[in-house]
């Protein structure tokens, strides 16, 4: 009996307990659903929709579907049927695949692997795809040979590797002869002598490796016997054209058979550019230029002996003093040891000051 009497009164004092607690989270629950309220009405007096971010949108709808058939009573801030929808989506989401979902096909071939399929065969002519394709495999790319097929075909390279029939390129031919290609070119300048202002041709040479300027001569009449008698020199005893193979120059009239003839038989082969094409002779006029802008172009020449004078100073400066941007910005032939960080800061200037170099004194 006592027993019993115990367990009555524990339920009864559960129930109570339990009535309180659902009773405080009832009325809790009631002051939370007004204040919604309050908070919903008042942007409807504004004007203002309510914007939910996606996770905001993603809590209630997990928290509204939890709450079953009560959701209708107890909803506030937004419709029932709005947190539904919002559930709806976010499960047809879990499902998608669709951006998961692989395209039909072999997978596309990278940019970077492209770009070294298409600078192989502009650099390599004679090969063909099964050739780059194995030079791609020594770098560690693993490709099949039938795909560099198609990227050579898109870019408009043949893949056979038979793309020779159009002949190596001028700018290949001179990268690839460099060290034994002479260039030659004529400039005039105007020189003031006691019967006026006279024009004076002058004829160079550059090898185009080292920028090395071989001065041919300068006169006011480059007629056929001189332009031999040049040729002469410079393929004689001196043989200032070291290592020349090939010398370019243009179709003037100036360049005769005769000067063509001299070259050839001492083992220089004269090239001809085209017509209208300076662009092929290109660092012989890159060396007028230079000599115009930096040094003749700012002098008022006053007899031969002058002109012969600027050129000599201006030669030795190109190759002694002047750093140049096609050689990685050095200088060809430095008098000086360059580079060094210490010792008195120099100058060396000639034709009056047109010509600076600076240097460093040896300690």
């Amino acid at each position: 009996m006592k027993r019993d009497f115990w367990k009555a009164v524990k339920l009864l004092l559960a129930q109570l307990l339990d009535f309180n607690i659902n009773e405080q989270l009832l009325l809790e629950n009631e002051y939370l659903l007004a204040e919604l309220q309050v908070y919903k009405n008042k942007h409807k007096q504004s004007g203002k929709r309510l914007i939910f971010t996606d996770e905001q949108r993603k809590t209630l709808a997990i928290k509204g579907k939890a709450l079953g058939k009560r959701l209708y009573e107890v909803v506030t801030i937004v419709r029932p049927a709005t947190l539904l929808k919002w559930h709806r989506k976010l499960v047809a989401k879990k499902f998608d695949t669709s951006k998961i979902r692989g395209k039909p096909g072999r997978p596309k071939t990278s940019d970077e692997i492209e770009q070294l399929v298409l600078k192989f065969a502009r650099e390599n002519k004679t090969w063909g795809y099964v050739r780059i394709s194995g030079a791609l495999e020594n770098l560690g790319y693993e490709i099949c040979p039938s795909t560099v097929a198609n990227i050579m075909k898109r870019n408009g390279f043949n893949p056979s590797g038979d793309r020779t029939k159009g002949g190596m390129t001028w700018a290949e031919f001179i990268r690839t002869h460099m060290d034994v290609i002479w260039a030659t070119d004529f400039f005039t300048a105007e020189v003031w002598t006691p019967f006026g202002l006279k024009t004076f041709y002058v004829l160079f040479f550059i090898h185009l490796k080292t920028r090395k300027i071989v001065l041919g001569g300068i006169t006011e009449h480059p007629d056929g016997e001189w332009m031999a008698q040049v040729a002469r020199n410079l393929t004689g005893w001196d043989y200032e054209l070291e290592n020349a193979r090939y010398l370019i120059h243009d179709r003037d009239t100036k360049y005769t058979a005769q000067f063509d003839a001299i070259m050839k038989s001492s083992g220089i082969k004269p090239l001809k550019t085209p017509f209208k094409s300076p662009n092929l002779n290109s660092y012989s006029e890159r060396f007028v230029r230079t000599i115009k802008e930096t040094c003749l172009g700012n002098m008022i020449l006053f007899g031969e002996k002058s002109l012969r004078r600027a050129m000599k100073n201006f030669i030795f400066h190109y190759h002694e003093e002047r750093n140049h941007q096609g050689l990685e910005n050095t200088i060809p032939f430095p008098a000086e040891h360059v580079g060094e960080i210490s010792g008195e800061i120099k100058t060396k200037e000639r034709l009056g000051g047109l010509l600076k170099y600076y240097y460093r004194e040896a300690a």
